[in-house]
């Protein structure tokens, strides 16, 4: 295992007694909704950054987690990230996952550079590569938040959900302008507010055209009377 993981861990459990790693998935999305967990490890396991791991490790070690720790997990909806912005949204998800996870006095250790959350904690930059208890985290946050977007890629196969699992790649940003946002798409987001006003804003000159048109016919209408 990465022993300078499990060290890390131990620093702090030495000190606040048990621990928690808190991680999240889907800031960076334009679509689907943010993932977060929170997980004590009750015993050692060999976890790293999600982001570096494939797919088929990602799963496995999802399943070792359930195993091994104590896990919670919290969402914040689409809705949420457009009302609120994606920063406390995450901070939503955070809570909740904390909430689920029903260790009120643990000491927190989660992902990120300055997100307060309702329990005692520290903010650990690169936290999933320097802690074991958040690395479990982004994995259960991770893969949570993939079979979300595989399901609903089953509601919009066109979309191609389960590849890109809402990040905006090339095809997705095509997609999404051949067929217009669905219900999962954030509309704040800068790719999905600008296909958005480019939508509205032909509406309104193609409705504009049709009254400038009206008038044109009734002026030509005029001076043929006369």
């Amino acid at each position: 295992m990465r022993r300078e993981l499990f060290l890390f861990d131990e620093f702090y459990r030495s000190s606040f007694g048990t621990i928690i790693g808190v991680d999240e998935a889907g800031r960076g999305c334009i679509a689907g909704p943010v993932v977060a967990a929170a997980v004590v490890l009750l015993e050692p396991l060999d976890v790293y950054d999600s982001k570096q791991l494939s797919p088929g490790q990602r799963e496995r070690l999802f399943e070792e987690i359930q195993k091994c720790a104590e896990v919670g997990v919290g969402i914040a909806s689409e809705e949420e990230i457009d009302t609120y912005n994606i920063l406390n949204a995450t901070r939503i998800a955070m809570n909740r996952a904390l909430e689920n996870l029903h260790y009120p006095g643990a000491f927190v250790l989660v992902d990120g550079k300055s997100l307060k959350l309702s329990q005692q904690g520290t903010c650990v930059v690169k936290g999933d590569r320097k802690s074991a208890s958040i690395a479990a985290a982004s994995i259960v946050a991770k893969v949570t938040r993939d079979h979300l977007m595989e399901m609903f890629h089953e509601r919009y196969p066109d979309y191609g959900f389960y590849k890109h699992k809402g990040y905006p790649t090339r095809e997705h940003l095509e997609n999404l302008r051949r067929y217009g946002p669905t219900e999962f798409h954030r509309l704040t987001f800068k790719p999905v507010l600008e296909m958005l006003t480019e939508e509205l804003l032909a509406k309104i000159v193609s409705k504009d055209s049709q009254r400038f048109l009206s008038v044109l016919r009734k002026m030509n209408r005029l001076v043929s009377s006369t």
